[in-house]
């Protein structure tokens, strides 16, 4: 089983760089009850990830270096530095680095909810090898991770099919051995 240890305090998760995909990691650089503030680069060679939404939370981009693609709720735009992009809680989208520059970004979301805890089990996945050759976890493991993560990263899509058909899939992964952090409220993080 994976275990990966949650910062106890706002210092502890402070300055650390969490790897998301093989093409993209963040930086922690402000946790608050009402906000966190990453620094995320997206490698050269990225694909467009699946649209995905936040059910419960907004996000703010500005970019300070490279070209970032973006597709926010079907509209298709590519940012430059400077640039910024919000996107609404409950919208779909997808980011990614198409170029040959990595692009470097500020990124917010607010309220936090239980993102840092999502960056960290995406980073065990990493860490620990359980990925696949493309360096993205499997079907199995997106299963028990968007399961338990669904309060703050949902795949787009009809969710009356989505849910049901994650949560089988998450069954399995757990019998597989694909167990996501213990849940726990980062409560001295967010209280701070």
């Amino acid at each position: 089983m994976d275990h990966i240890t949650l910062p106890s305090s706002r210092d502890a998760a402070a300055a650390r760089t969490f790897k998301l995909t093989p093409h993209e990691s963040v930086t922690v650089r402000e946790v608050r009850s009402d906000h966190l503030t990453v620094e995320v680069v997206y490698s050269p060679g990225g694909r467009p990830p699946p649209a995905h939404f936040h059910p419960a939370q907004d996000e703010h981009f500005e970019i300070l270096a490279g070209r970032l693609h973006v597709v926010l709720d079907g509209q298709k735009k590519e940012l430059g530095p400077g640039a910024t992009c919000d996107v609404p809680r409950g919208t779909p989208h997808r980011m990614w680095n198409a170029g040959s520059d990595p692009v470097r970004a500020v990124w917010v979301t607010t309220p936090p909810k239980r993102t840092l805890e999502w960056f960290m089990a995406l980073d065990g996945l990493q860490r620990t090898g359980r990925v696949g050759r493309d360096g993205m976890p499997g079907l199995l493991a997106f299963g028990v991770y968007l399961t338990a993560y669904r309060d703050v990263f949902c795949l787009a899509g009809p969710q009356w099919l989505l849910r049901p058909a994650l949560a089988g899939l998450a069954v399995i992964g757990r019998l597989r051995g694909y167990q996501p952090p213990a849940s726990r409220v980062l409560k001295s993080v967010r209280e701070e």
